[in-house]
């Protein structure tokens, strides 16, 4: 195998060799047939030019031989300057080249009907503030029910959910206390009877001349204590829960009743309970929440730095995100006189009418609530692109080009932004569509 190999490269040798030489010959062979040929244009140039222009020639046999050297390769020498500029080896100009500049777009029509001009005006521009809030009930229809003695629960007649009108019995408290007072009711009816028995006879007696006016006067006296005495117990029943009814029916019987009544003091529905049977409550224990859900209030708490944006009776709206972002119209009801020294806010608050009891106290919302109009240069959102972490617009140019151009804006209101910087009144715009120019541009540089 090696031996073959190498005869192999041996005899490529030889024909490399070979035609080598080849070439040689025929390149010397054909150099030679050039220069003879050209000696001979020469020759004959050289007799025209003696026939015709003898001063030319006489002049030129006289040159020096580097200068008939130099004749003779004159032509070769601008064949050779011929290529060179026909390759533009000797321009130096540079070539000029078509640079796109990467803000314009250059329309179709199909992108013509997709996008639509204007002019930058000024117009009445309305501020709209969006403010974080939650849903509260509606402090005016709310009522915290507690206990109006110490004592022990009995019995629980309510659950939280239920509707209840006024004066409903919600639970009943088993009460030593309310005992005592109704027994010390009893003790100062009896004794304001005796005392105006005692007054009546002290008056008989004193037309008779038995006793003294100053008798009179003491018995009287005793009297008229023992009367306020009495309607002192008769109030204290009534703070501790009794009715001018029932304490009436305790005066007549004179059976005492130690059981208490919870009464619903408003209609609505039980929303938070805090009692079990058998539990010890005292007054200031809140046993149970009543509230009317028929409206309810939307809460928020907005920056001071905001605060002159808001006041009473102004449109604003509501967005529940729990109710799939369902938005509520209305006007503010109130905005608090004070800033909280902690937040640094201004509470701002607005009904909203709860019929279908869709809407839960404690719900996320946010507020949305509109500053007066104020004139304004402003452009639409549908002509706004958002680019590098900044604004542009698409400036008109003419009928088929747009420029894309940076511009400073202030925060949305109605579909409208502020022109702060970057437009002037009266420039035309595409209004809308600058997404579909946007896109259009990126691909036109792109080359696609």
């Amino acid at each position: 195998m090696n031996q073959e190999l190498a005869a192999m490269l041996k005899r490529v040798k030889v024909w490399k060799t070979f035609l080598v030489r080849k070439i040689k010959f025929h390149k010397k062979e054909l150099f030679g047939q050039i220069l003879q040929t050209q000696n001979q244009w020469y020759a004959q140039a050289h007799q025209w030019l003696g026939e015709h222009v003898p001063a030319v020639t006489g002049r030129y046999d006289k040159s020096p031989h580097w200068f008939k050297k130099g004749m003779f390769y004159l032509p070769w020498f601008c064949a050779f300057i011929i290529i060179l500029n026909y390759f533009n080896v000797f321009d130096r100009s540079p070539a000029v080249k078509s640079v796109q500049d990467p803000n314009m777009v250059v329309v179709n029509e199909d992108l013509h009907k997709m996008i639509a001009d204007g002019k930058v005006q000024v117009s009445p521009f309305v501020e709209e503030l969006r403010a974080s809030g939650r849903i509260d009930f509606n402090e005016r229809f709310l009522a915290r029910i507690g206990a109006n003695i110490t004592g022990r629960v009995s019995e629980i007649l309510a659950v939280p959910g239920q509707q209840v009108k006024q004066g409903d019995i919600l639970a009943k408290i088993t009460s030593t206390e309310l005992t005592q007072s109704q027994l010390a009711y009893l003790k100062a009816k009896s004794a304001s009877q005796l005392a105006d028995q005692a007054a009546n006879r002290a008056k008989i007696l004193y037309k008779e001349d038995v006793i003294a006016l100053a008798e009179l006067q003491r018995r009287e006296a005793e009297a008229s204590s023992a009367k306020a005495e009495f309607r002192a117990a008769n109030d204290q029943l009534k703070v501790q829960g009794m009715d001018q009814a029932n304490i009436d029916k305790l005066a007549k019987t004179g059976v005492i009743e130690s059981i208490n009544n919870v009464i619903a003091t408003i209609p609505g529905e039980i929303v938070e309970r805090k009692i079990n049977r058998g539990q010890v409550v005292q007054p200031s224990d809140a046993l149970f929440t009543v509230a009317d859900l028929s409206t309810l209030w939307a809460v928020s708490e907005v920056p001071e730095s905001n605060s002159y944006l808001m006041q009473k009776g102004q449109k604003a709206s509501v967005i529940i995100p729990a109710l799939r972002n369902q938005e509520i119209e209305g006007v503010i009801a109130h905005v608090d006189s004070i800033v909280n020294p902690q937040t640094r806010t201004v509470v701002v608050r607005m009904d909203l009418p709860n019929n279908n009891g869709s809407i839960k106290p404690g719900m996320l919302a946010t507020m949305l609530i509109e500053s007066q109009p104020v004139e304004k240069l402003v452009v639409p959102l549908g002509a706004i692109v958002r680019e590098d972490n900044h604004d542009h617009v698409f400036v008109r140019l003419d009928d088929d080009t747009y420029r894309m151009v940076a511009v400073k804006l202030g925060p949305e209101g109605k579909g409208y932004r502020p022109v702060i910087s970057g437009l002037k009144e009266g420039q035309e715009i595409a209004i809308e569509g600058a997404y579909h120019l946007n896109t259009e541009r990126k691909r036109q540089l792109s080359g696609g």
